[in-house]
């Protein structure tokens, strides 16, 4: 995985956990669901990428 992705992906995630945390803060549920699909997503983006550097080697 290049660097770049991973900071991507860790900045998504990290993104996505404020996001969350902000709609737990005003109750608003939508916001707080979009943070954790945004976590989610960051996730499986990591996920592929390992899989990706697996068969490489």
């Amino acid at each position: 995985m290049s660097a770049t992705d991973k900071a991507k992906n860790k900045a998504d995630k990290v993104a996505g956990k404020a996001q969350e945390k902000f709609g737990q803060a005003t109750g608003n549920e939508d916001r707080e669901a979009e943070g954790r699909a945004r976590q989610a997503k960051a996730d499986a983006k990591d996920a592929g990428e390992k899989v990706k550097d697996t068969f490489r080697h």
